[in-house]
């Protein structure tokens, strides 16, 4: 396994929920900024929702008030709670988590990714 690794896509009803889940290791997790990303088919990858390491969440304005960020210190994890669906949110969902090291260099740490489809 990776740095990072997702799970929890799947098919679902429009108006339906779903949570991913984004295992993040355990030697990076604390010192990590952790987002989740999302890419429909043939258009590019925007972000969706982020956390800071004090878990602070912000929101891309298509998700505000649907969905929520949220990190377990305890199991390594960042979730994304996704209620109220809608087919437009349908892509291949991405998380990655960002570490800053000497001199302000930054890492990236993406996962494979995760389906989610969402049928009206």
């Amino acid at each position: 396994q990776g740095e990072v690794v997702e799970s929890g896509g799947g098919l679902v009803q429009a108006g339906g929920s779903l949570r991913l889940s984004c295992a993040v290791s355990r030697s990076i997790f604390s010192s990590a900024f952790v987002g989740w990303y999302r890419q429909p088919p043939g258009k590019p990858r925007d972000l969706v929702a982020s956390i800071t390491t004090g878990g602070v969440p912000n929101y891309a304005d298509s998700v505000k008030g649907r969905f929520t960020i949220s990190r377990d210190n305890a199991d390594y994890t960042v979730y994304l709670q996704m209620n109220n669906l809608k087919p437009e949110d349908t892509a291949v969902y991405y998380c990655k988590a960002q570490t800053t090291g000497k001199a302000w260099t930054r890492y990236n740490y993406w996962g494979q990714g995760t389906q989610v489809t969402v049928s009206s």
